[in-house]
């Protein structure tokens, strides 16, 4: 039996939607507890009334497939009153979220990369990139070879799944199982993972199981028990992980991700607004069950709550590590208004902490008297992402500035330094490779009514800051709807090996290779040795790699210089540097002192001799 018949037989089918029974058969399912009865409108066919299975799901089985054309007609109070929606577990919609659903034959497309494993969590590079601004799935296939030669090893995709209109960051998805159909195909995207694959990169995907989007979800029509009224959020009624069904439905999508698109990873958007922590811990243990044990497949959080318990071996990763973002953009730019005033007093205390105990917030309160966090040292370096720019600190500033617009270049040099060789595991942000001058700003395609709200709920979100203060000011923040924003938010890639961005990019080259080189071999299983605060916005942090030796990293993103004259670090001073920022900073620091907006790095063996040069 070939390879590709063998994953036929095991592929995964959820438990929602269309469901391939056999060439030309098609079962559809639905979860509809409320509803009096539904009917099935498939093209050229005569629709067919659901029938109750159990549990409130109902099917029917039709004779159509691949590529056929779909919707449900829901009656709940009786024959004279009805709607015509898409199947929440389409796999593809014939244009928006208002449109048929598409029959997806999950066997439909030949993957030629069979053989594919995956790669170790110790082994990621992760660039975050949004699929729109870059061309589609297409688009992004084409940039593939250039990521993998600069040392990616991962990309990861802002939410794909459908949202309303064709351009939006993806967190307005209302179909979670559909691929958004501005981007293109199921097939399309399946031929980028597969390329990305023979290329050796790791596919990662955002998904989002925290809330629906404001346009676009009928579920509570047909399914009220779907949402619970006692929680609000900013989108709504919580979706409500008591119910049995509602974990099916978010635990399968994500199984077919891992399973029928062969992703290496899913990264789960703010899964602090899940009221049922425990559905977490159910969702991962079935992906570890079912998942072959031989494939590499990781699963990263966002959670505000820093849950230090849930990053294990046997459940998640890694979390992205907010913490290590904002006290590094804090002493970069010194900037100390909304959330970044948790991080201003003892900013550099703060982050020696986070370079030796991963989490700064461990348990203390935020400055809203919330506690936040659990104790995280015992966590190895790799449960952290680590950034310095990504969707959210980027585009959810007012005008979507980079830091190549805030920061001094020499400390941001040197932040780069520490982000690529510490032992945590690094993401970029699209262009930020070569210092992207372009903004990453907010943008939807909402209908007027909707465009209206968000457009003047966008520019309230900054009254407070006092560069927006007044009415005027507020002005200038950009129109989230208009096609203008999203056009300025597009990288411009052509501009990489103009000055000065070519030298920002041989910067990133050369770390990765030093990363792949000398890092990521001695990673796994490596620990913190404590950090030091040293001076000013000046820290000394130390690693114990998994072959004895020690990686020593020296940051000052001061005014001035600082000593490094205290008996722990007298042995680097006669040490050649495996790398160092820019010229002078070696005969500065062999005499003492590291110069501001500098980094170093030493790798010694386990004598204290340093393995690697320049």
């Amino acid at each position: 039996m070939s390879d590709r018949a063998q994953f036929r037989e095991t592929v995964f089918q959820p438990t929602w939607g269309a469901q391939r029974v056999e060439e030309g058969v098609t079962r559809f399912v639905l979860w509809a507890p409320d509803a009096r009865r539904v009917d099935v409108e498939v093209e050229d066919l005569p629709s067919a009334t659901m029938v109750k299975v159990d549990d409130g799901y109902i099917a029917a089985e039709l004779a159509c497939g691949h590529g056929a054309h779909y919707r449900y007609r829901v009656f709940s109070d009786g024959d004279d009153q009805d709607s015509l929606i898409p199947d929440p577990a389409a796999r593809a919609q014939a244009g928006d979220i208002d449109g048929p659903s598409v029959v997806i034959d999950p066997n439909h497309y030949h993957w030629r990369n069979q053989g594919w494993q995956g790669r170790p969590w110790h082994e990621t590079v992760l660039y975050e990139l949004h699929v729109g601004t870059l061309g589609g799935f297409e688009g992004v296939r084409q940039h593939l070879p250039y990521l993998a030669e600069l040392g990616i090893t991962a990309i990861e995709l802002m939410p794909v799944s459908e949202f309303p209109g064709a351009r939006n960051w993806g967190y307005d998805g209302v179909l979670p199982y559909a691929v958004e159909a501005s981007y293109g195909s199921p097939d399309e995207l399946k031929a980028l993972i597969d390329e990305a694959h023979g290329l050796g990169l790791m596919v990662f995907l955002d998904v989002v199981y925290n809330h629906f989007g404001p346009d676009g979800n009928y579920l509570a029509s047909y399914a009220s028990t779907f949402f619970r009224e006692d929680i609000a959020t900013p989108w709504g009624p919580a979706i409500d992980f008591r119910q049995p069904q509602v974990r099916r439905y978010f635990i399968d999508n994500a199984l077919m991700w891992l399973e029928e698109y062969r992703l290496d990873g899913l990264r789960f958007d703010a899964v602090h607004a899940i009221s049922e922590q425990d559905f977490l811990v159910e969702l991962a243990q079935t992906v570890r069950t079912r998942i072959a044990p031989e494939r590499h497949v990781h699963l990263v959080l966002e959670n505000e709550g820093n849950t230090a318990s849930l990053l294990n071996a046997q459940q998640f990763s890694a979390q992205w590590n907010d913490d290590w973002h904002n006290v590094i953009h804090v002493l970069l730019t010194g900037e100390t208004e909304g959330y970044y005033s948790d991080f201003v007093d003892d900013a550099t205390a703060r982050l020696a902490r986070c370079l030796s105990e991963g989490f700064i917030y461990q348990g203390a309160q935020t400055r809203h008297g919330h506690t936040r966090g659990e104790t995280s040292a015992h966590l190895p370096p790799t449960a952290f992402v680590a950034f310095l720019q990504n969707h959210d600190q980027t585009g959810n500033r007012a005008l979507g500035e980079r830091l190549s617009h805030l920061a001094d270049p020499d400390a941001l040099a040197a932040a780069t330094t520490l982000l690529l060789l510490s032992p945590k595991v690094p993401l970029l942000f699209m262009g930020e490779e070569w210092g992207a001058t372009q903004p990453f700003l907010f943008f939807t395609e909402h209908k007027e009514e909707l465009a209206q709200a968000v457009r003047e709920g966008r520019r309230a979100e900054f009254a407070d800051f006092s560069a927006f203060q007044d009415e005027k000011a507020r002005e200038r923040i950009p129109d989230p709807n208009a096609l203008s924003t999203f056009e300025a938010s597009i990288p411009d890639f052509d501009a990489r090996e103009t000055a000065p961005h070519a030298a920002y990019l041989e910067r990133y080259r050369t770390l990765l290779a030093l990363r792949h080189q000398h890092i990521v071999p001695r990673l796994k299983g490596a620990r913190a040795l404590g950090a030091d605060a040293i001076g000013d916005k000046a820290v000394l942090a130390r690693w114990q790699m998994n072959d004895g030796s020690q990686l020593v990293i020296a940051l000052n993103l001061g005014n001035q210089p600082t000593a490094l004259s205290d008996s722990s670090t007298q042995l680097l001073l006669a040490e050649q540097c495996l790398y160092e920022t820019h010229e002078g900073v070696a005969s500065t620091t062999r005499s003492g002192r590291l110069p501001s907006g500098a980094a170093a790095v030493w790798l010694l063996d386990g004598l204290g001799n340093s393995e690697a040069s320049r």
